[in-house]
């Protein structure tokens, strides 16, 4: 497993401090593996919404710099509430910019803050919209980049089914492609009465593509990864005993101490 950050945590920061000093210190204080979120690139991105473009020579230097990290690069995109086209400037320029950063595996993560009524329970529950997943995943993986989806207000359980139906819509040797990043805090939030831990544990390894780990007290963000409502050592146990070798990427509050918090987080679970 990797131990990383995700640049959102730093949002406060950017203004004064260039990213590739806050990447430099991340890794002082233990990181392994940065996830570049969009909107919180500084002068490694330009444009908002839409319009938004990952500037591509500026990102190829500033992960060259850092030969012991890797990188993987998120992105705000309607994958579940809204079909879109695959073969399109947008998410043509987000698949080379994780083919910028990436190296030998790269990796785009997108995010559908979409809501919906209630949790998919069975296929027939999942719009079409969501299952349209399969022709971006496919598309991902023609230029060799894994595609993962994260959305804050359906279960893991959910996720996964998607992921089962969306990869039977694949030809085979693309299915892998397509994964999930779960963050069980985000569940808890949602749904506070669930185990987001044993749904996580059902899901089949190979699904499983980035993991975050943040932590709430009584409903509340945490302002680093420690005990709290979501057992984090558990998670980290679950996945360690599973084999998986991915990134774990602690998504820390934005504040002045947030790569202290970084630090004393990694502590925490190599504790």
């Amino acid at each position: 497993m990797i131990f990383g950050a995700i640049t959102n945590s730093w949002r406060l920061l950017l203004g004064a401090t260039d990213l590739r000093e806050l990447i430099v210190d991340a890794e002082r204080r233990g990181a392994a593996h940065i996830e570049l979120r969009q909107t919180c690139l500084g002068e490694y991105e330009t444009g908002e919404g839409v319009g938004w473009r990952p500037v591509l020579p500026r990102l190829r230097s500033l992960t060259g710099d850092f030969p012991g990290l890797t990188f993987n690069l998120a992105m705000v995109w309607p994958c579940l509430t809204k079909k879109s086209d695959p073969k399109g400037e947008p998410f043509q320029a987000a698949l080379e910019g994780a083919k910028a950063v990436g190296g030998s595996a790269p990796h785009l993560r997108v995010v559908d803050s979409g809501r919906f009524e209630a949790p998919w329970e069975s296929t027939g529950d999942i719009p079409e919209e969501a299952l349209a997943v399969a022709g971006l995943a496919t598309e991902a993986a023609r230029h060799g980049v894994i595609l993962s989806m994260e959305n804050s207000g359906l279960p893991i359980r959910s996720m996964a089914m998607l992921v089962e139906h969306a990869r039977a819509r694949m030809e085979p040797s693309d299915a892998g492609y397509l994964g999930l990043c779960p963050d069980p805090t985000n569940q808890l939030r949602s749904y506070p009465y669930s185990d987001p831990l044993d749904e996580l544990e059902a899901v089949p390894l190979d699904v499983i593509k980035i993991v975050h780990f943040k932590q709430i007290r009584d409903g509340q963000p945490y302002h680093s990864v420690d005990t709290g409502d979501l057992d984090c050592m558990r998670l980290l146990s679950m996945l360690q005993t599973r084999g998986y070798s991915g990134p774990a990427i602690m998504e820390i509050p934005p504040g002045p101490r947030v790569l202290d918090n970084l630090e004393s987080s990694f502590a925490f679970l190599q504790s």
